[in-house]
């Protein structure tokens, strides 16, 4: 059938099971906005900012693993979709962004709002495309769909001029697309795969380093099955938290920056390490020359551009995190080599008595708010179940530390990019992808003032989510290092002109409640909870001086953590 190219994009995602479209109108985008009035097969959420609309998008797709799709038209509604595009971008979130364009003719004259949509996101996207014929619309946006989920995820746009949307062409979903020059590996090498085994059974010191492509990859549960099935440590990611559950004994805790001792100092000692979905980020290294000195390296990732990138390793596996756990479990269960219990033991031993340091102790005796206190008593309360959204900063690594995952996709923060801003909007896409679940933004007081607008949103949809503000009144995060590396001087790190953030919350038709004693974080935390149709902006007064330990610092060792000296 012959229909406008706004026609063939609204029948597109509908066909392509596109559940919510979050987008924002404007002039070049306007044929588009037309047709979606007249269908109602695609939910459309309208943000009150193209940055709100890719981070709900994103957190769309980070607690479902379907990709998220944003519209937004030409000029500043496509350069406001950058940091959500690059956010994506970094952390490998299945995305499809429509741009608007100005019409094909003016592209290039400096027409109102025009911008080279694909030229600015090109270092932040894992592919884009300029449709300047509308016939070649629906296999494109297919294309892009395609490319955007999988592989290794990513953001795809789609560039599209208005005169596109006007003109009329014949439509035919593409059930399925062929790109010659795309075809990612999905299954391992054999024979690397029997190598891996052989080294990893002969370990004697073996540690497991799990990473975010463990949770897009969907393979869990091969995850589990495997570390249980060889009794090994396992560390994680800050991406990677929930794909292996944070209460069971074998995880000893997030690694990195602000990871555990015992993990940190498993890493360090270990003599061969099974890298899985992890990039080797520079938080987790640190020193390139002093990582895990003694291992020999394993790295299991579905791109080959990531292995041996940052750390040489000795036994690359490229493919599906999923395909190749799953055929070493089946190389496992028929090997007849076994792994070495004594030494195993022994290794065991030693991480036990890393552990009895317990590094993540602080002291709860102030009559300050504690940070950590907060999320654990949410942790308490929640059983661990809630899908939890992050802004960046301190708080974040507190959410981190202390609300263990239990199950992935419950963890959907900004790791790569590190965006403040991304908590509530994330929330609020997790929320319409789980109403039924408890969801919540754990914020900070600079963090939530970026995209604060969102309440908004949450107002018009209806959507519940609780936000903990852990309110010290700094960016926390930079005074801590001003703190540590820079002599104390806070240079503009001190909000000094905060909101009433309860009256601010109130005004948008919202719950606001300001906690700033110890002993009624637990009240509140339940009365919060206990308000199953409102939006609730929990404004916790916490203890300025309050910083994140341990903490590794840059350029540094595993074994080089400052640890928090209590009394």
């Amino acid at each position: 059938m012959e229909l406008t190219g706004a026609q063939i994009l609204c029948r597109f995602l509908k066909d392509e099971g596109v559940e919510y479209l979050f987008g924002y109108p404007g002039g070049a985008v306007l044929f588009i906005y037309d047709e979606l009035y007249k269908q109602d097969a695609v939910k459309h959420i309208l943000p009150r900012h193209e940055q709100g609309a890719t981070h709900m998008a994103d957190g769309y797709a980070r607690s479902t693993g379907k990709p998220g799709v944003v519209l937004v038209t030409s000029g500043p509604g496509a350069t406001n979709a950058v940091t959500g595009i690059a956010t994506a971008y970094m952390d490998s979130i299945p995305m499809v962004i429509i741009t608007g364009q100005v019409p094909t003719q003016a592209i290039g004259s400096d027409a109102f709002q025009e911008v080279d949509s694909v030229g600015i996101t090109r270092p932040c996207v894992k592919h884009n495309f300029l449709v300047k014929d509308v016939k070649d619309l629906a296999v494109t946006l297919k294309k892009a769909f395609h490319v955007a989920t999988s592989g290794r995820p990513g953001p795809v746009v789609v560039d599209i001029p208005k005169d596109v949307t006007a003109l009329k062409a014949d439509y035919v979903y593409p059930a399925e697309v062929e790109m010659r020059s795309y075809s990612p590996v999905t299954r391992g090498h054999g024979g690397q795969i029997r190598k891996a085994l052989k080294l990893m059974l002969g370990a004697k010191r073996p540690m497991v380093y799990s990473g975010g492509g463990v949770v897009l990859g969907e393979s869990s549960e091969e995850l589990r099955q495997l570390v249980q099935q060889l009794g090994y440590p396992i560390t994680s990611t800050l991406m990677g938290l929930g794909a292996y559950p944070g209460t069971d004994h074998q995880f000893v805790g997030m690694l990195g920056m602000h990871g555990t001792y015992e993990a940190n100092m498993a890493m360090h000692g270990c003599d061969v390490l099974v890298a899985i979905g992890a990039r080797f980020d520079d938080r987790v290294v640190g020193d390139v020359k002093k990582f895990c000195p003694k291992a020999k390296i394993i790295h299991i990732d579905i791109d080959p551009a990531s292995i041996s990138k940052v750390v040489k390793v000795h036994v690359p596996i490229v493919g599906g995190v999923k395909e190749v756990l799953g055929e070493l479990l089946t190389a496992l269960k028929s090997s007849e080599q076994q792994a070495d219990k004594a030494a195993l033991a022994t290794w065991w031993e030693e991480i036990e008595g890393w552990r009895a340091k317990k590094c993540l102790s602080y002291d709860n005796s102030s009559e300050l708010i504690k940070p950590q206190m907060v999320l654990e008593t949410f942790h308490k309360l929640t059983n661990g179940d809630a899908y939890v959204a992050s802004d960046v900063g301190q708080h974040q690594m507190f959410a981190a530390q202390y609300y263990p995952f239990k199950d992935p996709r419950h963890w959907i923060n900004s790791g790569g990019l590190g965006t403040m801003g991304f908590g509530l909007p994330a929330a609020l896409g997790a929320k319409f992808a789980h109403p039924d679940e408890t969801v919540a933004c754990i914020t900070g007081d600079g963090s939530i003032m970026m995209c604060i607008q969102e309440l908004a949103t949450a107002k018009q949809y209806g959507l519940p989510v609780k936000i903990i503000s852990l309110n010290n009144g700094y960016l926390g995060m930079v005074r801590q290092w001003q703190e540590f590396f820079y002599d104390k001087n806070y240079s503009q790190t001190y909000l000094e002109a905060l909101p009433d953030f309860c009256k601010l919350a109130e005004s948008f038709g919202h719950v606001g409640m300001r906690i700033d004693k110890p002993g009624d974080v637990e009240g509140a935390l339940k009365e919060a909870l206990a308000l199953k149709d409102r939006l609730v902006f929990m404004d916790f007064i916490t203890d300025p001086s309050e910083n994140v330990y341990p903490m590794m610092e840059a350029g540094k060792g595993h074994n080089e953590m400052l640890l928090r000296e209590l009394a």
